[in-house]
């Protein structure tokens, strides 16, 4: 079953012993706007993947619930 962009998201955040605010700092946005994805409300933009993958060293596969390992 395909998991939605806030769930892996979840699960990242937990996996990696990340708060909201430390996630958006590594990525270059607000706290909130994680909220939102978490939320389910909106997702992230081509720039941000790809400064999620590059912050993190996780393909952005992952992310997009492509692969499920980073």
């Amino acid at each position: 079953m395909e998991s939605s962009f806030s769930e892996i998201l979840k699960d990242f955040l937990e996996e990696n012993n990340l708060t909201q605010v430390a996630f958006a700092k590594r990525i270059g946005v607000k706290q909130s706007q994680v909220s939102e994805w978490l939320k389910g409300k909106a997702k992230p933009g081509y720039d941000i993947l790809k400064n999620m993958a590059i912050a993190f060293n996780v393909s952005a596969d992952y992310f997009l619930g492509i692969k499920d390992i980073y």
